[in-house]
């Protein structure tokens, strides 16, 4: 018997095509478009994009440049805080998911929760739910990183382990699982942007994972390789050369 978590997942109908297929569109752009015009800036537009796009997700009405301006809401506010030091928690993903998972809320929550709840998880099922997931981040997998970044999101989007803004940590954890994963290390695919291309079809396959049993963890893997296609359309680097 098979000791890896997610080898059940990844041999589900479809997912392993759908997976190589989203990887490859993601390589194909960023080596034919990417591999000379990548420099900070464009990581920090991809970032910013990201923000914009995760906030959108959880409520904000802020536009693409109140968010650039930084005249947004205090949703989009937050959203931008967790993106620009989102980078320097990879390292921490790998070693420590816990501390990862923490200081992401940690950013976003800043401001609106008391000081001694920031990271920490609403209850002792919550804390045990981080650790099992954490658990799997470290197990070692054969799973595609796309895969595994997919899993880590929807499962911190519907567990909601934090007391507040359990969305933006979510879709924060999976674009830094694909850095950390090494599929996308200087963070130009905006997978916020997929999601929120999607947005219908996101909500509904989060329910979906949530309340439908193994076959809505299926949908919402299909799913999720289409949203990843999508956030790579979306990139900088995309728009830059079209």
């Amino acid at each position: 018997m098979s000791t890896d978590p997610l080898a059940w997942l990844s041999s589900l109908e479809g997912v392993p095509s759908a997976y190589a297929a989203a990887r490859d569109g993601i390589d194909v752009m960023l080596r034919d478009r990417g591999l000379r015009r990548t420099s900070p800036e464009t990581t920090a537009e991809s970032l910013l994009r990201g923000a914009h796009a995760s906030a959108a997700l959880e409520g904000s009405t802020s536009s693409l440049a109140e968010v650039r301006e930084g005249t947004g809401d205090e949703t989009s506010a937050a959203a931008v805080r967790v993106s620009t030091e989102l980078l320097s928690l990879a390292p921490a993903l790998g070693r420590s998911p816990l501390q990862a998972f923490a200081r992401i809320h940690a950013l976003a929550a800043t401001g609106s929760l008391p000081d001694e709840r920031l990271g920490r998880p609403r209850d002792a099922v919550s804390s045990e739910r981080l650790r099992t997931l954490a658990d799997l981040l470290t197990a070692p997998t054969a799973a595609p990183a796309l895969l595994v970044a997919a899993v880590v999101h929807a499962d911190l989007a519907t567990t909601e382990p934090f007391a507040s803004h359990n969305g933006l940590v979510a879709r924060a954890a999976e674009r830094l699982v694909l850095v950390a994963r090494g599929v996308d290390e200087k963070s130009l695919v905006v997978p916020e942007a997929g999601h929120l291309a999607l947005r219908a079809a996101y909500e509904s396959n989060l329910r979906g994972y949530r309340d439908g049993g193994s076959a809505g963890v299926h949908a919402w893997l299909l799913y999720a390789a289409e949203a990843y296609a999508a956030g790579a359309e979306a990139s900088p680097l995309r728009r830059a050369a079209d």
